[in-house]
């Protein structure tokens, strides 16, 4: 039986689409493993021409990945494992940092209907009309595009309920919440929600501040916050930034965490914090998240019906922002 590219791969001990991208001779791949790659060839006596015309018909084997920012915890850490799970089924990705620039995420709708990229993952603050989007090979983090378009979510509601009874159970009595608000409608905006549905369960003060801002922008933000809240005893923040920016500013202005300020995230990509402390938070599973997409993705390009939304667990972590 003839040789095939999934042979060849695991006798290179690397993945399908690095085999891909050698038969197409694309530069992106390092010199010692492209050597690897053609000796694993030679030794298996494997013929890329017919193969890599294979993988040219109708597909361009190429899929897009598009994020607010990149220089950001989550969304760096999500690129690696989406790169890592493309890798796998043979698809090379993309990445497009698309804060403030809508034409981006178009040209890319665009390069999809033309055929130059096979399907997007979309981690996006714009809004597209579900007509936009339709017969586009798309899945989505957290929105909802209509039903042709899948996402992917994690328990936003739950784990943030979850986490605000914690700083209750904790001894605080001021909770106040911080959030970036998106410009679109977003499971994120489920966390604000559960957060003032949680202080009303227990008859207490709502205290927060939530806006739109771009990435970068906490700071103004957050002095906002802790200004317009000075008698704040526990905060919980809807994401990772805002969380560290929150730390450092309550430190300038005399604060104490945990001692006068309990804190609690959402997200913990990176939970290290200062003096390698942890951060209390709710950690989502950002590689599951990642290689689901991916899945789903795979299967919409093939035309195959996929579930409109996947919902996954989070997990609470304890860490020395809470006492």
């Amino acid at each position: 039986m003839a040789a095939t590219i999934k042979d060849v791969a695991e006798f290179a001990g690397v993945g399908i689409g690095t085999v891909s991208r050698v038969i197409n001779e694309e530069k992106s791949v390092k010199p010692a493993t492209r050597e690897k790659v053609k000796t694993a060839m030679t030794a298996l006596q494997f013929s890329p021409n017919k193969m890599a015309a294979k993988l040219r018909k109708n597909e361009t084997r190429n899929i897009a990945l598009l994020v607010p920012v990149i220089n950001h915890p989550f969304f760096a850490k999500f690129a690696y494992y989406v790169e890592d799970e493309a890798d796998k089924y043979g698809y090379s990705v993309i990445l497009v940092s698309s804060q403030q620039r809508v034409h981006k995420e178009a040209d890319i709708i665009d390069r999809i209907r033309k055929r130059e990229v096979d399907g997007a993952i979309f981690v996006t603050h714009f809004a597209h009309d579900s007509e936009e989007l339709k017969d586009c090979p798309i899945v989505s983090i957290d929105r909802s595009f209509g039903e042709e378009i899948p996402y992917v979510t994690s328990d936003n509601y739950g784990a943030t309920c979850g986490a605000v009874e914690y700083l209750l159970q904790k001894g605080c009595k001021n909770i106040g919440y911080v959030g970036s608000k998106p410009l679109v409608i977003s499971e994120v905006m489920e966390r604000e929600r559960a957060y003032k549905d949680t202080m009303a369960k227990y008859g207490l003060p709502v205290k927060a501040v939530n806006e739109v801002i771009l990435h970068g922008e906490e700071t103004a933000l957050v002095s906002e916050f802790l200004e317009k809240y000075p008698d704040l005893d526990g905060v919980f923040a809807s994401g990772y930034s805002l969380a560290q920016v929150l730390y450092e500013t309550a430190l300038q202005k005399g604060k104490r965490i945990p001692e006068d300020i309990q804190l609690v995230s959402y997200d913990g990509a990176f939970r290290q914090w200062n003096n390698n402390r942890l951060l209390t938070c709710v950690e989502q599973p950002i590689e599951e998240m990642a290689r689901e997409v991916i899945k789903l993705l795979i299967k919409k390009i093939k035309g195959e019906k996929v579930e409109a939304r996947t919902e996954l667990k989070t997990k609470f972590v304890i860490g020395a922002t809470t006492k």
